[in-house]
């Protein structure tokens, strides 16, 4: 099963690559596919390595806590 993650960007550099925060972790994802401008501090959708849409932060970090309690209830 593949999901994608909400994060924060926390850096691009000039080869459209993000740093991106998601819960304490930093990942590094291609921003690529954007189909539109994002900027750092903003909320992406990540998926297998790739932003594939910009979420509101809000909405990016209630999907954070229904990820968390999955998690949770699986342990």
């Amino acid at each position: 099963m593949c999901l994608a993650f909400p994060g924060k960007i926390i850096s691009i550099d000039e080869n459209n690559q993000a740093v991106i925060d998601v819960e304490g972790t930093r990942r590094e994802t291609s921003l690529d596919l954007m189909d539109e401008a994002v900027t750092i501090g903003e909320y992406i959708v990540c998926h297998a390595g790739f932003a594939i849409h910009k979420v509101d932060e809000e909405l990016a970090l209630e999907q954070i806590a229904m990820l968390r309690q999955l998690l949770e209830d699986e342990i």
